[in-house]
């Protein structure tokens, strides 16, 4: 069995792009299960629906879910309360890695915690997944904790303590990643030669963290 577990970030950037549209045959090509944890639902589709300006994109991610298109890690056999509680854990570690001047930095949200927590647990079990993400800090923690320092040191220009954290077995890709898998197999039906650039754009302007020089490079794959 394998998985991809969707952060809100990867959700809402593609919601709001009309890409949602893409995950059925997106989820048959992947032939895995696409996951949400009960702290990404309630961030995407719980709180958003009696929020006007959301509302719409609340239901067509909702739609996913009702459709099993997304689902709950109760289908891999992990119960959100295993989740709450591996969550509180990576939260309490990650949010006390960074200090300065003996205050620690806030650094990831629940939401993004609990992606980590179902994926360390998945990975646990067996099971092959990766993190849908397009929140750069998370990602930067995991995978270059010595640039984020550097950033962040960079952006409140004070000096930081670091404490390390390992928290093996995480992987990411972010929704650009996605909108390439959906160009390559054509699950676009436009027909212009703008099309792969227009997507890459799309997602970077609507909060995938990608830069400019990165998109080049897809494009040139």
């Amino acid at each position: 069995m394998k998985a991809l577990i969707f952060d809100s970030s990867s959700l809402i950037t593609l919601t709001m792009n009309g890409l949602d549209t893409l995950f059925p045959e997106l989820k048959k090509i992947f032939q895995g299960k696409f996951l949400i944890t009960q702290e990404v639902k309630y961030e995407v589709i719980d709180r958003p629906m009696n929020i006007k300006k959301f509302e719409l994109e609340a239901l067509r991610i909702k739609k996913l879910l009702d459709d099993k298109i997304l689902e709950l890690p109760e289908s891999i056999g992990i119960s959100s309360s295993l989740i709450q509680e591996k969550t509180k854990e990576i939260l309490n570690q990650t949010n006390s890695s960074f200090s300065s001047k003996s205050q620690y930095i806030h650094l990831i949200d629940v939401g993004e915690a609990a992606c980590l927590a179902l994926s360390s647990l998945a990975t646990q079990k067996g099971i092959e997944n990766v993190i849908v993400i397009d929140e750069r800090t998370t990602r930067m923690f995991i995978e270059n904790i010595e640039n984020l320092k550097k950033l962040l040191e960079n952006k409140l220009h004070t000096k930081i303590q670091l404490n390390k954290l390992s928290i093996p077995g995480i992987r990411f890709i972010r929704s650009a990643e996605l909108v390439y898998l959906a160009y390559k197999n054509k699950l676009i039906h436009l027909e212009n030669n703008k099309v792969l650039d227009a997507l890459l754009y799309a997602v970077k302007f609507k909060g995938c963290s990608i830069s400019i020089k990165e998109i080049e490079e897809i494009k040139r794959l």
